[in-house]
């Protein structure tokens, strides 16, 4: 298995691609800290992970659930910390969670872009400059952008440049990674099935169209994330790697 007894932070892991890309690192012998903000939900995504994953071996250390709000750097760095007391150590991240704000520029607000941008963003940044001091040469990690940083849409531009920068930041943390052996790189996913899809107002409203043909699954996105974040991935580098079906070709 690729990631036996490898350790991996997962951002946003009680549900979505987050909680897909967490069940795939374990369902490969990884071992994953579930870090979310609600703390009852990353809980039960750690016990889910532990009764499928684990397969006898040691269930109770298959999966830990933390309560971590990404947008504040203790709360980040005591995450980390978390994992290299529990597991000793730390071989791949994955910075998942985001949020969006539906409004017009001419609506947006400050509170609104800082809220955005210190999840969206600097969230990814106080993971990797901490993770950076305790990963060991051939550790990953996986920044998760959104074809929003390419292509975008009405009423999102909070969420996307905060996207867009994130594969800025990806770029930089990959050159900075390279002399450690850490490697760093972005997946941009298109259209997945999760609430944060459905629930979109520009969706509801048809100011954006979702063809079914070109709707993800969280599995999709995690197969993807797992790939970077992988030995196959070796010569992958500040990569930003799309996975959206095809729909953007088509744009």
């Amino acid at each position: 298995m690729r990631f036996q007894d490898k350790v991996a932070i997962v951002t946003g892991a009680a549900s979505g691609i987050g909680l897909a890309t967490a069940k795939r690192l374990a369902s490969e012998g990884c071992r994953v800290v579930i870090a979310d903000l609600d703390l009852d939900k990353a809980n039960a995504a750690a016990d889910e992970i532990a009764r499928a994953g684990a397969q006898g071996a040691q269930p109770a250390r298959r999966a830990l659930a933390v309560q971590c709000d990404v947008s504040k750097e203790d709360q980040v760095a005591s995450t980390v910390q978390t994992a290299m007391g529990k597991f000793g150590r730390l071989d791949v991240v994955v910075n998942n969670a985001g949020l969006m704000v539906f409004k017009p520029i001419t609506e947006h607000t400050e509170d609104d872009w800082l809220k955005i941008l210190h999840v969206d963003l600097l969230g990814g940044f106080f993971f990797i400059k901490h993770a950076f001091g305790v990963m060991k040469k051939g550790s990953a990690i996986v920044n998760v952008s959104s074809i929003h940083a390419i292509e975008t849409t009405p009423n999102v531009a909070s969420y996307a440049a905060a996207k867009a920068a994130l594969v800025s930041l990806t770029r930089s943390a990959a050159i900075e990674g390279k002399p450690l052996g850490i490697r760093v790189n972005a997946v941009l996913p298109g259209a997945v099935d999760t609430p944060m899809l459905w629930d979109n107002p520009n969706i509801k409203a048809g100011l954006e169209t979702i063809n079914n043909a070109d709707v993800g699954k969280p599995e999709d996105i995690a197969a993807a994330i797992a790939y970077l974040a992988s030995d196959d991935a070796e010569f992958v580098q500040g990569a930003a790697v799309r996975a959206d079906g095809g729909r953007l070709d088509r744009l």
